[in-house]
């Protein structure tokens, strides 16, 4: 066992038991009504109620969320989806700031993460396609877009946000507009 985990482990194991142990437990039973599962039609239908103008390109859709563009690739052999959105060539990153890129993929980017491919650095969202929820896919959209929006700052998903300044409720508003533009789906 490397010499940093003993000391590392108290710390993560706080960190994951402090959500379960605040929980709130309900003795009523939740009514859940189930989704039917992620298709590529499905998602398309989503994609084009928060963009009628999304464009389809081969395995991928190519759409506009607050002047910022994302691309869905998704391939239901593989059950996989990814949603992307480009953010900068990644020529003249240096050593520092793709570290800070690692550190950002570990605690705030959240769902999304940094990535590089093609000469060029994205964010990003990787799911099953078959179990991904249509909340799920909006939360993708919003991450990967609030990764590209505070790379060089907070680098942020920006689901999640302690403390009491404004971004949270920022990033609540964009969810709930997608949510509501899609919400007969």
């Amino acid at each position: 066992m490397p010499r940093f985990l003993p000391a590392l482990l108290p710390a993560l194991a706080l960190c994951l038991a402090v959500p379960f142990a605040t929980a709130q437990q309900t003795d009523a039973p939740e009514e859940v009504t189930a989704e039917p599962p992620m298709t590529l039609q499905r998602m398309a239908e989503i994609i084009r109620a928060i963009d009628p103008e999304a464009q389809p390109a081969g395995g991928a859709i190519q759409f506009t969320i607050d002047d910022i563009p994302v691309v869905v690739i998704a391939d239901a052999a593989a059950n996989r989806m990814r949603a992307m959105v480009p953010i900068r060539s990644a020529d003249g990153l240096t050593s520092a700031e793709l570290m800070r890129l690692m550190q950002a993929n570990f605690d705030t980017a959240l769902d999304a993460r940094y990535a590089v491919a093609q000469g060029r650095l994205w964010g990003v969202f990787i799911h099953p396609l078959s179990s991904l929820e249509k909340d799920q896919l909006l939360s993708a959209f919003v991450q990967t877009i609030n990764v590209a929006r505070t790379y060089g700052q907070s680098y942020s998903g920006g689901a999640t946000v302690f403390g009491g300044g404004d971004s949270n409720g920022i990033y609540q508003d964009l969810l709930e507009d997608l949510q509501k533009r899609g919400e007969e789906i």
